[in-house]
């Protein structure tokens, strides 16, 4: 073979190994878009209900309407990108959640507006929006499973404990906001039905657990750091719920919090690659 074949012969090689690898590439990333959409829409959809737990203790408070409008929106484009899938049992659970949240939506927007309109909503539809809501976030948890064995792709354990904790703020959020509603604290949604005592306890046990993690990096140590001072702010405030209820405080703080976890995650995944 002279030179210029064995040249030709090795750019060849070079050139199918590298669009190989990009498939391969292509192929783990779709599965993990998909996971991330899907979690950030279980972000949004619980976001929703306690922003309309905070419109109703705020009474017509019209940043939590712009807050609920703004997650549902948010739900949505994430859920709209998982019709999609491969896997069949995927697809169909994909199915069944886009129907869960069809409905779901429309009768959050119905209780926006009667609220909007005459100060105040009757108990049973919201109770039935709290079951909806913990119905998708069950169906949710069900479809992101299934993704992960279809695929044979699973979220680094980092990562999935920080988005975990994201969502448990947020079930706290959602939790701490119905209790202080006038609806009572009946009517919960976030899909977890255990104490506040118990949800607070959890979160400040995994929170101590990352913050000791050996793959943490300086960046990920500042924003843990960030994440514990905040949480330190509301942890009483949540423990004594029944004492001093604070929840325009929880509502706010529980954000940066999320949004901080939701950071922290994005680094993790960044020094993985």
């Amino acid at each position: 073979m002279t030179s210029r074949m064995l040249a030709i012969s090795l750019r060849t090689f070079l050139v199918l190994s590298m669009l190989l690898i990009s498939a391969l590439s292509q192929a783990a990333q779709a599965p993990a878009d998909s996971l991330l959409k899907l979690h950030q829409m279980r972000l949004d959809t619980q976001k929703s209900l306690s922003s309309f737990y905070m419109y109703n203790n705020m009474e017509g408070d019209q940043r939590y309407a712009r807050m609920i409008t703004e997650s549902l929106s948010a739900a949505d484009q994430a859920l709209a990108t998982l019709q999609d899938l491969n896997g069949d049992s995927s697809k169909a659970l994909s199915s069944q959640l886009l129907g869960l949240w069809d409905v779901y939506q429309k009768n959050m927007k119905i209780l926006v507006a009667t609220l909007k309109s005459q100060g105040y909503t009757d108990l049973q539809p919201v109770a039935d929006l709290a079951e909806h809501n913990q119905k998708i976030m069950a169906l949710s948890q069900e479809l992101y499973t299934k993704i992960e064995q279809e695929t044979g792709y699973s979220v680094p354990p980092l990562i999935q404990q920080t988005r975990k904790q994201s969502l448990l703020m947020q079930a706290i959020a959602v939790d701490y906001s119905s209790r202080s509603a006038s609806v009572g604290a009946t009517f919960m949604g976030g899909g977890d039905s255990r104490s506040m005592e118990d949800l607070v306890n959890d979160f400040a046990s995994t929170l101590q657990v990352l913050s000791v993690a050996p793959e943490n990096t300086p960046q990920t140590s500042e924003t843990l750091s960030n994440v514990s001072t905040k949480w330190r702010y509301i942890e009483k405030s949540l423990k004594n719920y029944n004492e001093n209820s604070v929840p325009f405080l929880v509502s706010k703080y529980s954000d940066s919090i999320i949004e901080e976890l939701e950071q922290l995650s994005s680094q993790y995944a960044a020094a993985s690659t």
